[in-house]
């Protein structure tokens, strides 16, 4: 049995307008993107050239620019529209997407949403 290849993009820092009261739409808020990309890797491994594997710095780029933009209401639909961009890019089998929220909820640092999309 095969197992799967992945990439990670960790702790990427980014700020955007997230929340549903009105204190937390009127500035940008820190959130924590982590994403793991699913995908084989042996053509890349074998053949050492880009076009054969996932263009992460391109993947990041995208995500950056998404999420800056963003005003959504829910993490949720932040990391809907991550996944998106992550099955976007050539190869990638399935996007795990995890958005951390610090400051979320007092006594605690922060609250996270994962989802995992095929």
């Amino acid at each position: 049995m095969k197992l799967p290849d992945k990439i990670y993009i960790r702790d990427l820092a980014l700020r955007c307008i997230i929340g549903l009261y009105p204190e937390e739409r009127a500035t940008k808020q820190e959130v924590i993107i982590n994403v793991v990309l699913t995908t084989d890797l042996r053509k890349a491994g074998r053949s050492d050239a880009i076009h054969d594997t996932v263009d992460y710095h391109a993947v990041q780029c995208s995500i950056i620019d998404a999420v800056e933009r963003s005003e959504f209401k829910l993490i949720e639909s932040l990391a809907e529209q991550i996944a998106e961009i992550c099955l976007n890019a050539k190869v990638v089998s399935t996007a795990t997407v995890t958005i951390d929220k610090p400051g979320a909820l007092r006594f605690c640092k922060s609250v996270a949403v994962e989802i995992i999309r095929p």
